[in-house]
């Protein structure tokens, strides 16, 4: 039996890994505004990815839009009962956002990585956000005052499924 990190090659752990490994790069290879970069050997369980979409920053008390957010997404052991653990690499500015990005207030292990990884991209861009258990209550505020400045970005980040024709 092959070992992968002390994991066996088919553990529920290892299949699930490696099954999102296969549907990340396959969903975000090409793509325009998401950049995944898998950390590590085989299984993966960490990943580096880069947004191209546009993400508030409060810099000097004043509101920036950035172009581009880097998010860094670690797969703990218990993954996938337990959520992915998700952080910036720089302060976002958003009610989700804080030491760490609130992907779910009720995780489910049925959601996929890809899922994940397209809703951080919407919640960058304001498309998506929870104002009701908010980790940032100053950003949660600026939502409930400033409804007509959201979302700040429009990008549509949902992998497109390739065109199947049948002759």
């Amino acid at each position: 039996m092959l070992m992968f990190h002390g994991m066996s090659q088919d553990s529920p752990r290892s299949r699930r890994l490696t099954a999102d490994q296969q549907a990340v790069t396959a969903a975000f290879s090409g793509h325009p505004h998401i950049s995944v970069t898998p950390i590590g050997l085989a299984p993966v369980s960490q990943y580096q990815v880069i947004y191209r979409v546009p993400a508030l920053q409060k810099i000097e008390g004043d509101l920036k839009i950035t172009g581009m957010t880097v998010v860094n997404i670690s797969l703990p052991p218990s993954y996938p009962r337990e959520k992915p653990y998700c952080t910036t690499t720089e302060p976002i500015f958003h009610p989700n956002f804080g030491n760490y990005i609130c992907i779910a207030d009720f995780w489910s292990p049925s959601q996929t990585l890809v899922d994940v990884i397209v809703e951080i991209g919407q919640l960058l861009q304001y498309q998506l956000f929870n104002t009701r258990s908010p980790l940032n209550a100053l950003a949660a505020r600026w939502v409930a005052d400033n409804s007509d400045r959201i979302p700040v970005g429009e990008l549509q980040l949902i992998p497109v499924e390739p065109e199947i024709t049948i002759n």
